[in-house]
């Protein structure tokens, strides 16, 4: 399945269907904490994966926008910020463990897509130093660490409006 011409339909599939998907993401509010998660996840995800690539962790030899960055810009700044905004909206009023669970609900198929893409494809190389445990403990706690920061925003928000309101 090493077919160039497959991956680079994959890539423009994946980025159709997620353009397709990206209004929709944005209609439930607080809309507020959608665009912040996605933009906090996608800015993020930039630097982390810059990081990664620089120290020769991954590649990605097949990827849109080859010659403009070495990233997975398509990955980094649309499709997991998008799952990031479906995360928080998923865990919007649960706490602690609940949402550690519904994020490895996410995050588990996520993984099985990138070892699929990585033993399969040349979507996404491992180099040596990278295991499938870094990719799932890195994406999970990301996610974690992203709806907690969201979820600190709005208790700080609220707090707030009640001092507003006295």
């Amino acid at each position: 399945m090493r077919n160039k011409k497959f991956e680079v339909k994959f890539l423009r599939v994946m980025l159709l269907i997620a353009l397709g998907i990206l209004p929709f993401l944005f209609r439930k509010p607080p809309i507020k904490d959608w665009l912040l998660a996605y933009v906090f996840n996608a800015l993020t995800n930039g630097i982390i994966d810059k990081f990664i690539i620089t120290h020769g962790l991954l590649r990605y030899p097949t990827r849109l926008l080859k010659k403009q960055f070495r990233i997975n810009v398509l990955f980094d700044f649309l499709l997991y910020p998008m799952i990031s905004v479906m995360i928080n909206q998923a865990t919007y009023y649960d706490k602690g463990l609940k949402v550690l669970y519904k994020i490895m609900l996410f995050t588990i198929p996520m993984f099985f897509i990138e070892l699929w893409a990585e033993k399969r494809t040349k979507l996404i190389e491992w180099k040596t130093g990278w295991m499938w445990y870094h990719t799932i403990a890195s994406v999970t706690l990301k996610s974690y660490l992203n709806r907690m920061l969201i979820g600190w925003i709005r208790k700080v928000e609220k707090k707030q409006e009640e001092i507003k309101i006295q």
